[in-house]
């Protein structure tokens, strides 16, 4: 039995540094919330299809996965200065991050990000013209820009990365909207809608992080202005995203408006923490309202 302990080991090992590197914890949140755009879109045009549910739910999984992935092996080299593992432990199931741990080099990270970026695209590509466009274009866009987030924020004096970057994450839901959808009234309602949240969001994972990114040089949004005026920052982006809640939750109907307004509850109560020192705490209150929303626009297409 000894003689196979260090095999099985190693296995375990890579399994776990697997799971690190793509935050398997989270899978199931990534394809509810681009499939919570293709629901509203089956609402607004009709129709219904599970196999494009699932194929969807396939783009959006493995897509968002190697963004994931791109984001660890892009900042492989600055994620060995960290200091602070409380985030990276909240984040990762097993604690690490496997790349500067020695868990998986470089090279095999880049591989996981081809082998879950090459199905996504493929997948897209079988869309029926334009829809498969739209979802590979916002798909590259994407990578380029958190590459473009990743490598701005070492080197900025204005918070040009945020502003840029977290575009990719609040065109995400849209992309699920374009699977089935057009370029509407509601893709852009959809985008002004999440896309102050990420701005929020971003800056309390910052904030959360703010001992490992002054050590990594990061000009992040708690480096450049403090931590209050980091936390103003949430509470601007907070209150931003609380209008568009109110706008396009009238257009969508009394079932997302209530699940819209026990999500803004919950990002009060993130705000009121961050306030309080707590980020730590705010962070996975925040990422909740996200569930949230997903279900509420989910629910508020069929029922």
């Amino acid at each position: 039995m000894g003689a196979h302990n260090p095999g099985i080991t190693t296995m375990r090992e890579t399994l776990a540094a697997l799971a690190d590197l793509t935050r398997i914890h989270f899978f199931f949140v990534w394809p509810l919330i681009f499939c919570s755009g293709l629901t509203l879109a089956f609402e607004n045009y009709g129709g219904f299809l599970w196999a494009l549910v699932g194929r969807a739910a396939l783009i959006g999984l493995l897509g968002f996965e190697a963004g994931l992935v791109l984001n660890n092996y892009i900042d492989r080299e600055y994620d060995r200065r960290e200091i602070n593992g409380s985030l990276t432990r909240y984040w990762r199931p097993f604690g690490e991050r496997p790349i500067p741990a020695g868990k998986i080099s470089p090279r095999a990270a880049f591989a996981v990000f081809l082998a879950l970026a090459v199905p996504a695209a493929v997948l897209a590509a079988t869309l029926p013209a334009p829809h498969n466009l739209y979802v590979l274009g916002i798909m590259g866009y994407s990578y380029v820009v958190e590459y473009f987030y990743q490598t701005k924020k070492r080197h900025q004096t204005l918070p040009v990365a945020q502003v840029v970057g977290r575009t990719d994450l609040a065109l995400f839901p849209v992309a699920g909207y374009l699977v089935y959808g057009s370029p509407d009234a509601t893709a852009i309602l959809c985008f002004l809608f999440f896309y102050p949240w990420a701005l929020a969001h971003l800056a309390v994972n910052d904030i959360a992080d703010i001992e490992n990114d002054r050590a990594r040089g990061m000009a992040t949004i708690p480096v450049l202005y403090g931590m209050g005026g980091a936390a103003r920052w949430v509470l601007g982006f907070s209150a931003v995203h609380g209008v568009m809640a109110l706008i396009l939750g009238i257009a969508l109907g009394p079932v997302a408006l209530a699940g819209f307004a026990a999500g803004i509850i919950l990002l009060g109560v993130a705000n009121y923490l961050v306030f309080a020192g707590a980020a730590m705490r705010a962070l996975p209150l925040i990422h909740a309202t996200l569930i949230i929303y997903a279900v509420a626009i989910i629910a508020a297409a069929v029922l």
